[in-house]
């Protein structure tokens, strides 16, 4: 009879494999250990508050579409609106003119205002202005600078005295004496009365001329027209019409040796 005898490393690989069967085995049989858990405890808490944040939309990215070609549409023929036509402003001269007579210059166009100079005959002066119906003018020496107002019939004109500026120049003030007051005025149709308290001039500022001067636009067939009056009471009545576009209007100054007191304003009645 033949026996066969197994190695030394067979018998040790044949240990090892029983030893991990029977570890296997004793895992398999244990029954599964389960931990008991504490019971699950509810717990109130206060609701906490949603907020509800925007959303942010990113913007998409512009994807580059073909514009499609526009066929321009026919523009609308406009009437061309005239431009407004500005009227030239005339062209006003200087004139030359020949004193006539012996006459008297003044600080206004007219009799009523304050006498200035003496002008003789023959004298040769520049005609720079005119009052607005061209019967005073504003003269001066040639080449000077103190001018004077005088009648213009008494003068021997060069040239149209319309094409002469229209000229107001200021009266020489009076720091004396106070202006005008009290001053009413009425009206009775045309018939515009003016009345002021006097004032009595101190000896040695009386004038040969009226102690007050009134500068009214009055009107006069349908324009206003510039009237200087001197009264020698406090009292004058005027003739005014109507159908002027303007209303009339006028101004009252106390006058002296030294000049004039400031103007008071007349309310001209409706």
């Amino acid at each position: 009879m033949q026996i066969n005898i197994i190695g030394p490393s067979l018998n040790r690989s044949a240990i090892f494999l029983g030893l991990v069967l029977i570890v296997l085995c004793s895992a398999c049989a244990q029954p599964a250990t389960i931990t008991p858990q504490p019971p699950i405890q509810e717990v109130l808490t206060k609701p906490e508050t949603t907020i509800l944040m925007p959303s942010i939309t990113t913007r998409p990215q512009s994807t580059a579409t073909r514009i499609p070609t526009q066929t321009p549409s026919p523009s609308t023929t406009q009437t061309p609106t005239p431009s407004p036509t500005n009227t030239p402003l005339p062209t006003y001269v200087v004139l030359r003119g020949e004193v006539l007579e012996r006459s008297n210059c003044r600080y206004g166009p007219g009799a009523p205002y304050l006498y200035k100079y003496g002008l003789v005959p023959g004298s040769n002066l520049d005609i720079i202005g005119r009052n607005d119906l061209g019967t005073w003018v504003l003269v001066q020496a040639i080449g000077g600078d103190n001018p004077c107002w005088v009648k213009a019939s008494l003068m021997e004109i060069q040239g149209e005295v319309m094409n002469v500026a229209p000229t107001y120049i200021p009266l020489p003030p009076s720091p004396y004496y106070r202006p005008p007051y009290g001053v009413q005025v009425e009206r009775q149709g045309d018939q515009v009365t003016i009345t002021w308290t006097w004032i009595k001039l101190r000896a040695g500022d009386e004038t040969a001329e009226s102690p007050y001067l009134i500068e009214a636009w009055l009107c006069q067939d349908g324009g206003l027209v510039f009237t200087p009056i001197g009264p020698t009471g406090p009292e004058i009545t005027v003739t005014d019409q109507s159908g002027c576009a303007d209303p009339s209007h006028g101004r009252i100054a106390l006058v002296e040796k030294h000049g004039y007191s400031q103007w008071t304003e007349i309310t001209w009645p409706d």
